[in-house]
């Protein structure tokens, strides 16, 4: 018949097939031999560095490709040259004054003395004058401060976090195996730069001295997307940072939270804030580390404490409102003006299109701090049942104090 295959004729998609075959081979062959390959590279520097040697290695090879790029080697290079190179930070935009505006309440109640663990009144010859810092922390700095919308930008996602629990550093952690950690005996803070200096704004609310470095990792921020609408974002976060509460002549406090954490509602362009809160958790015995050297350098003996911190805590007194705006002949009003009568503003009902809880946020946040969390650690009773389900072995491992946020 015209137009179709003689009989007997081969079918014109056997070779089709077999060229998808011959490509599916020749993929599975270059897959293989990069393996192949991977393997005996890994091999030989095995062979060339020992465990130890290899170990180091793999903790600059951050790309795992076994070739270390400057970028990777300049952990190395800073600390053997003592020379830190100028990195270029994200500068502070200037805020618009006619910009909204929200109210920041701090709420502070002081360490419990009690509930240090040896660092009591005459106990081991901790002396008064070692606690002067602490004893006279008893309120916050500033109990309000009025801040723009605009300076809570630092909080928004970069372009490639926009899905739900992915995690991304507002301030990355600057320490690794080779920097080790930064200096005990220091008594003012850096000045901040980029988006630390909202975070350090916000924190000199408790005390005007916070670090938002802190000396031992983890360090930093981090943040995720716990909630999208249309117009809005959820964001929850971390913060690792410290204090230090003492000044000379007397020798540095280090007061050590074991983390803070919150959340934000924020416009997408971060012109309006629904909602801001911030503080230490308190559910936990023990939530704050205490260090304070005995001498003016870093050889001087150190006096470690924890105790319980009952409240730490930001929080807004409601959405952004306008600094400015015009009524209906176009005049200037100024919405805060105090004599005036009180502007009413009425802000629309967010709808989350879509949204996770603050459990699993928060899981997310604590395994970018702590990536040995990616392995879940249950006590005895539930790593038993687990083990029986999955038909696995259990793997006991015993420990003084929490691996986590430090003494809490």
């Amino acid at each position: 018949m015209a137009g179709g295959p003689q009989p007997g004729a081969p079918s014109p998609r056997l070779p089709r097939l077999g060229l998808a075959l011959a490509l599916l081979a020749a993929l599975a062959a270059v897959k293989y031999y990069r393996a192949a390959e991977a393997a005996r590279r890994q091999e030989m520097a095995l062979k060339s560095l020992g465990n130890e040697g290899l170990f180091l290695f793999s903790s600059l090879d951050t790309n795992n490709d076994l070739y270390i790029s400057p970028e990777e080697f300049k952990p190395i290079a800073e600390k053997l040259t003592g020379v830190t190179p100028v990195f270029e930070f994200e500068e502070e935009e200037t805020p618009d004054p006619s910009g909204e505006t929200l109210s920041i309440v701090a709420k502070f109640q002081p360490l419990l003395m009690e509930t240090m663990t040896k660092s009591k009144d005459g106990f081991l010859g901790i002396s008064h004058i070692a606690l002067s810092g602490l004893r006279n922390w008893t309120t916050p700095a500033a109990p309000m401060s009025m801040m723009f919308a605009r300076q809570f930008k630092a909080f928004l996602p970069p372009k490639n976090k926009r899905e739900l629990g992915d995690p991304w550093w507002i301030i990355p952690s600057e320490l690794n195996i080779f920097t080790g950690y930064l200096s005990n005996n220091r008594f003012y803070p850096p000045a901040p730069k980029g988006k630390e200096i909202v975070i350090h704004k916000l924190l000199s609310m408790f005390h005007p001295r916070p670090f938002v470095k802190t000396r031992f990792a983890p360090q930093g921020a981090v943040a995720c997307i716990q909630a999208i609408s249309e117009f809005y974002y959820m964001v929850a976060f971390r913060i690792h940072a410290e204090f230090q509460l003492n000044e000379p002549p007397d020798f540095p406090f280090w007061f050590s939270p074991g983390q803070f954490t919150g959340h934000i509602i924020l416009s997408k362009d971060s012109s309006h804030v629904r909602e801001f809160k911030l503080f230490v958790p308190n559910e936990r015995s023990l939530n704050v580390d205490m260090e304070w050297l005995y001498g003016a350098s870093e050889s001087s003996n150190m006096e470690v404490d924890i105790g319980y911190l009952p409240q730490m805590e930001l929080e807004s007194s409601g959405p952004s409102i306008p600094s400015v705006i015009h009524d209906e002949n176009g005049n200037v009003m100024d919405s805060r003006d105090p004599v005036a009568e009180p502007i009413q503003f009425v802000f629309e009902e967010i709808n989350w299109q879509r949204e996770i809880s603050w459990e699993e946020a928060a899981q997310k946040l604590e395994v970018a701090m702590y990536p040995f969390k990616k392995v879940s650690y249950l006590p005895f009773p539930q790593a038993f049942d687990r083990a029986k389900a999955e038909n696995k072995l259990v793997h006991s491992i015993l420990l003084w104090g929490a691996l986590d946020d430090q003494s809490c």
